[in-house]
């Protein structure tokens, strides 16, 4: 069995998987890169800075994979 792929087609579709790659990777280091905050410091954060002033609701959520 032959499968024939043009050279722009072939082209996209590497190209389409580095960038989903890449993505996938960036959001990986963020999310690995994002310090912890104990309760202590929180509490000192809202005690200087005062809470947040109203609840607010994501606009939007995604499930990511890693």
């Amino acid at each position: 069995m032959q499968i024939t792929v043009d050279k722009n087609e072939l082209y996209a579709l590497i190209k389409e998987a580095v960038r989903e790659v890449l993505k996938e990777e960036t959001v990986d280091f963020f999310l690995k890169h994002i310090p912890v905050v104990s309760e202590k410091e929180m509490a000192d954060i809202e005690q200087q800075y005062g809470g947040p002033l109203s609840k607010k609701e994501a606009a939007y959520s995604e499930i990511i994979e890693l």
